[in-house]
């Protein structure tokens, strides 16, 4: 019995480790330039106008902590609501740096960027971090934070 009872423990303390073999011999690492290529995608689907087309870029658990709301958005329906509105007026971006940082299965891209709104005319500076997450068929975006580039 107790010989039993010692095998099933092994088996259960050597599954995480197993796991976690697997995890790593699956990693997922991305460049610069492919990090660049999502935020062109998430651009376009600013330029599309469809809130959707840019909601189904995040993750089921993203964090978005956008430009122009004080509200947190933590699920798919917060984003979608934001980007109903967001994208009234026509908006485009574009990067002026950027920072990319790669690693297993997940990467972040950060620095600033400028928004200019089609309806408007108005341009608005900002400060971003993208992460993105490997979900195994594609890259997502985990969390993004986005404020205003304070003046000075």
């Amino acid at each position: 019995m107790k010989r039993a009872t010692l095998a099933v423990t092994l088996a259960l303390l050597s599954a995480p480790a197993l796991h976690a073999q697997a995890s790593l011999s699956q990693c997922r690492t991305s460049s610069a330039a492919e990090m660049l290529v999502l935020f062109d995608q998430w651009n376009a689907g600013l330029l599309s106008g469809d809130p959707a087309q840019v909601a189904q870029l995040y993750s089921k658990d993203a964090v978005l902590l956008p430009t122009l709301s004080p509200v947190p958005r933590l699920t798919h329906d917060d984003r979608l609501a934001y980007f109903e509105k967001f994208l009234r007026d026509g908006p485009s971006g574009k990067l002026d740096t950027h920072e990319v940082q790669t690693g297993c299965n997940e990467a972040t891209a950060a620095g600033l960027y400028t928004f200019e709104f089609a309806a408007t005319g108005q341009k608005v500076a900002a400060r971003y971090t993208f992460t993105y997450r490997w979900d195994g068929q594609r890259w997502l975006i985990s969390q993004h934070h986005s404020s205003l580039q304070p003046q000075g």
